[in-house]
């Protein structure tokens, strides 16, 4: 009975110390599994990706919506002003981290604004230029001024993710430099103050006078993709100092750009 009970006994206080050493065991390994999980995953090295298959914004659109900001209360515009841009551009992104790039390029850049029963008298021969309403008598149905520039636009530009543009979200921030081309007023329909038809004519008058021949406004944009939203606010005068009402033009739009 005594070596019964003394064998019993070596049993377990074999047991309980294999026991013991298990637990040890566990609780050792334990945090040494959940230190490996937290070891973080290595950052992305920028300067390695590739991006020869890449589309880079070589070909830009923009069109959408033209008005004035400042404008008297004198003068009266009318409908949706409009515009179209079109530019070629060169992307070149920053070899540290790709997802900046600097983009230049030189396209066309255009502004259609509407009066309601005005006359710009582009052409005429005052130190000022003449917004004439003609409200209280013969005027065109449909008046517009029309600006037409050469511009270089210049972008400071963010990919999320520059391997794949046509799968990132793409913000830009830049500025353009235009000289004016074209400046014409375009009149339709020649109406009298009841606004009965008198002669269905167009008239079309040219004249760069009274304009500034030099552009400069900033750009911001933001794409999805090829697809995005712009606007663009001309920060000097559309009209010379002291030559008329010092109106700045303004443009919100669409922007489609890829290749």
């Amino acid at each position: 009975m005594r070596k019964l009970t003394a064998i019993l006994s070596a049993i377990l206080l074999t047991l309980a110390a294999q026991a013991q050493t298990d637990s040890s065991a566990a609780s050792v390994t334990e945090p040494a599994s959940k230190a490996s999980e937290k070891v973080a995953k290595p950052k992305k090295d920028w300067s390695k990706v590739k991006l020869a298959n890449r589309a880079n914004d070589h070909f830009m659109i923009q069109m959408g919506y033209d008005t004035w900001s400042q404008v008297p209360d004198s003068i009266r515009l009318k409908g949706i002003g409009r515009h179209l841009n079109i530019y070629l551009m060169m992307d070149f992104p920053f070899k540290v981290d790709p997802r900046f790039s600097v983009g230049i390029g030189v396209g066309i850049g255009s502004s259609n604004v509407f009066f309601d029963k005005h006359k710009v008298d582009i052409a005429g021969t005052s130190q000022t230029l003449a917004f004439q309403n003609l409200a209280d008598t013969n005027h065109f149905k449909k008046y517009k001024l029309v600006n037409v520039w050469a511009e270089v636009p210049v972008e400071l530009r963010f990919a999320a993710n520059p391997e794949n543009t046509n799968k990132s979200w793409k913000f830009a921030l830049g500025a353009k430099v235009g000289t004016m081309l074209n400046a014409h007023t375009k009149g339709k329909n020649w109406q009298n103050k009841s606004g009965n038809t008198l002669n269905n004519y167009v008239e079309k008058i040219n004249s760069k006078r009274y304009f500034n021949s030099l552009r400069l406004a900033a750009t911001a944009r933001i794409s999805y993709g090829p697809f995005g939203i712009y606007g663009a606010y001309q920060i000097n005068t559309l009209i010379k100092d002291n030559q008329g009402p010092p109106v700045h033009p303004v443009s919100v739009g669409l922007t489609i750009s890829g290749l």
